[in-house]
């Protein structure tokens, strides 16, 4: 199988109940459709229905170019399969393929803001799924086609194309092409080769193998200079086992007739078989400094590591997160369509694959900006062998390849409308992007490469167990499960929870060796507050918060996590009697709420009730600087419920005078109050200051109350559909989050993530 946006077995693997759990809880599946407008009165619905409905039909009738105004279709790909060809697991049937093609509905959705539904089509007559297919059009902007098995996938694309007016896209082929022929143009470059005289090797002669082929040929590849292997060895001129007229077409002249004949001497090698397909003789024999893309999926013909015994000259590309330079399609699809989409295209053509390719190739030579950097642990990555293709969470994907598809598209006349400002273009997919799995994935990306010990503190919880175990699994660092080790194995026999597998380590605080270390530290900390020894010792013995705090205070764990057995503030009470705030630093709770594609922090929603003005000013400080450590550039909004003024009242001149407070402080960032909420989220109504010190609308929100903080960010999740992740526990001198009670595995593992990548800071 190529590599693709598909899982396999790398750093990011999970167990099968946890991906049977993914799946089911809640409401099942990953998708929901959700309308666009208000559907609250009478006259909505009359409105998006009847008898307001019969409007844009009768405007759709008379010209069929309008539906893209007045319906979904220009921002809708339909996802289709027959599931032959699922994954690396073969022909398991259309319903099998639903959770996959869900899954590629989602990615659509969250790297390009493509609306996407899937679609299995029971049938593995190729007629019957032509038709099937063809007359679905008016539905849809483009179709997805995935998990076809070859060679009928290259039957149904070709007539598909030829009958719909829509663009028809076959990932399993061009995706991986796209992002292989990017890759090359890079390692080309850095190797001193160039198109024509370039010798390669193509091991693999599926959809995807001859995808490739086919656009780098188109592309300017010298054909006389590829040979192309089967199970059977080379395809050559004059061969008649093992053939179609796909592989015909790219048959040559040779006298080579094996893949390791064929690797003497080459340049370039494209892996799209199996494991284990190149040998490390094959690898020995190719030019100086040649150029290896072990693409098969989840394991490489031939890895990284292997490569690096015999030969420090090569350059390489898998298929796999785990190594540098990912050959993924995630870096193509969404944002394929998306510009093919916005400029109507009735095709995705050569021209549109290979400006998706080059951009990509030119994005990877570009400086990387922060938030991708930041993922590096402040290594960042430059162009060379070890970055010749950008990573999936980079943020300028979606403003760089959507706009060069649709000036391809545009040029070379599929495009049925135009977009005059290319450069306006690419600044509104800018804003389209999901911040906070960006922010998230960068996070996790970053805590990977310098792994932390966390404690998880309610060890003997199920939620806790699980947490742990994909805390694990996502190879974060260790897990340590705080709590009665009987209790716990009890528990997770019960669960079906693997305890003794690597990255979990069992902690039992009544049998630790470090329990007098705890009580005389928290002994030494406390005695003048009231506390007898006794009553330390009794803390470390039977608190849980208390012992792990003490294992995060002493250097025994990096971070820690916990919250889903008492209430946030009894849970903060624990931890600061034995953590103190940073020096010069204030503790605030600050949530990330994801509101249509737009990510705001909110401070302080954990720990300040009722703010003094120095205090708001520090609030501000805290949350500013965390909104730079996880990549954004703060601009603050000190909020109440008047707006420069108007009305004046008590709190209001409190935010007022924390504005003054910062100015004295001469802050770095840019910030301004007090103001109402919807000047400071709202461009056009912020135009009615223009006094406003502001650049843009606010991504930090400073709120004048706790009471208003906690209020607000629980109302946009319940209410406004919003993501809101936090509070996340900001201003200690040691890395520690509190989660709800009420969390979600998925909750505390992001928390147990961000604790780490806090202890990085």
């Amino acid at each position: 199988m190529p590599a693709n946006d598909k899982p396999g077995r790398s750093s990011t693997s999970v167990t099968d109940q946890e991906a049977l759990d993914f799946h089911s809880q809640g409401r099942p599946g990953k998708l929901e459709i959700s309308p666009t407008k208000p559907m609250a009165t009478q006259r909505d619905l009359s409105l998006a229905y009847s008898p307001g409905v019969a409007v844009p039909v009768k405007a759709i009738a008379a010209d069929p170019s309008k539906a893209y105004d007045y319906t979904t279709r220009g921002n809708m790909v339909a996802v289709i399969s027959n599931g032959t060809a699922i994954l690396g697991l073969g022909n398991l049937g259309a319903l099998a393929s639903k959770p996959v093609m869900e899954g590629k509905s989602v990615l659509f959705k969250r790297f390009a803001d493509v609306d996407s539904i899937d679609l299995e089509v029971d049938t593995e007559n190729v007629e019957e799924f032509i038709n099937c297919v063809r007359f679905l059009g008016p539905s849809f902007g483009g179709i997805n086609l995935e998990d076809i098995k070859a060679p009928e996938c290259f039957i149904i694309e070709q007539r598909l194309r030829e009958i719909m007016d829509i663009p028809v896209f076959h990932d399993d082929q061009h995706g991986t092409a796209i992002i292989a022929a990017a890759g090359l143009i890079n390692a080309l470059t850095l190797t001193g080769r160039d198109f024509k005289t370039t010798k390669l090797v193509c091991n693999g002669a599926g959809a995807a193998a001859i995808a490739c082929i086919e656009l780098i040929k188109s592309m300017g590849f010298n054909p006389a200079n590829i040979i192309l292997c089967d199970t059977k060895g080379v395809i050559y001129q004059g061969r008649t086992e093992g053939m179609n007229q796909w592989k015909s077409a790219h048959a040559v002249k040779t006298d080579r007739r094996t893949l390791t004949e064929a690797m003497d001497g080459a340049d370039v090698v494209f892996g799209l078989s199996q494991k284990g397909a190149l040998s490390e003789e094959m690898i020995r024999s190719m030019a100086d400094r040649p150029i290896i893309f072990a693409m098969a999926n989840p394991d490489p013909e031939i890895t990284p590591e292997e490569v690096a015994r015999i030969r420090d000259d090569a350059i390489m590309a898998t298929g796999r997160s785990d190594y540098p330079n990912q050959v993924n399609n995630v870096l193509g699809f969404p944002y394929i369509f998306r510009g093919a989409l916005d400029v109507h295209a009735s095709t995705i053509n050569e021209a549109m694959k290979i400006a998706a390719a080059q951009a990509l190739a030119s994005l990877a030579k570009e400086d990387v900006p922060d938030d991708v950097a930041a993922a590096y642990q402040g290594n960042r990555p430059r162009f060379g062998p070890q970055y010749i293709i950008p990573v999936p969470f980079d943020p300028r994907l979606i403003s760089a390849i959507p706009v060069a598809v649709a000036k391809a598209a545009m040029e070379s006349g599929v495009a049925r409308k135009q977009i005059p400002n290319l450069a306006a273009y690419g600044r509104q997919l800018s804003a389209r992007r999901d911040p906070i799995a960006s922010t998230l994935q960068r996070i996790y990306e970053r805590v990977r490469r310098q792994p932390k010990r966390i404690v998880f503190a309610e060890g003997e919880e199920v939620q806790m167990m699980r947490s742990a175990l994909a805390y694990a699994n996502q190879e974060l660092g260790t897990a340590l499960l705080l709590g009665r080790e009987d209790r716990m194995r009890e528990t997770a026999e019960r669960e079906g929870i693997d305890l003794d597998r690597p990255g979990i380590q069992l902690v039992n605080a009544r049998i630790s060796k470090r329990t007098g270390a705890y009580t005389d530290y928290l002994y030494a900390r406390l005695q003048r507050q009231g506390y007898l020894f006794r009553d330390a010792q009794r803390l470390i013995n039977n608190d849980r918060n208390h012992f792990a705090a003490c294992m995060v205070a002493m250097g025994d764990a990096d971070g820690m996590v916990t919250g889903i057995t008492r209430n946030y503030s009894t849970a903060l009470d624990d931890v600061r009697r034995c953590i103190d705030p940073k020096p010069g630093h204030r503790v605030i709770g600050v949530s990330l709420a994801l509101c249509r594609g737009r990510t705001v922090l909110v401070a302080d929603t954990a720990v300040h009730d009722m703010p003094s003005a120095e205090e708001l000013a520090d609030i501000a400080e805290e949350a500013a600087d965390l909104a730079r450590r996880l990549g954004y550039v703060p601009r603050v909004a000190l909020l109440a419920y008047s707006t420069f003024g108007h009305p004046s009242g008590e709190r209001s001149e409190r935010v007022r005078e924390a504005v003054n407070i910062l100015d004295k402080r001469r802050v770095d960032f840019e910030y301004d109050g007090e103001m109402a909420a919807d000047v400071a989220l709202n461009a056009k109504v912020m135009e009615q200051y223009p006094f406003c010190r502001l650049s843009g609308t606010a991504n930090v929100l400073v709120m004048p109350a706790f009471h208003s903080a906690s209020i607000s960010t629980k109302m946009l999740q319940e209410l406004g559909g919003s993501t809101v992740i936090g509070p996340l526990l900001v201003g200690l001198d040691k890395s520690v989050q509190i989660v709800s009670m009420t969390a979600k595995d998925s909750d505390i593992v992001n928390m147990a993530a961000l604790a780490a990548h806090n202890a990085n800071s």
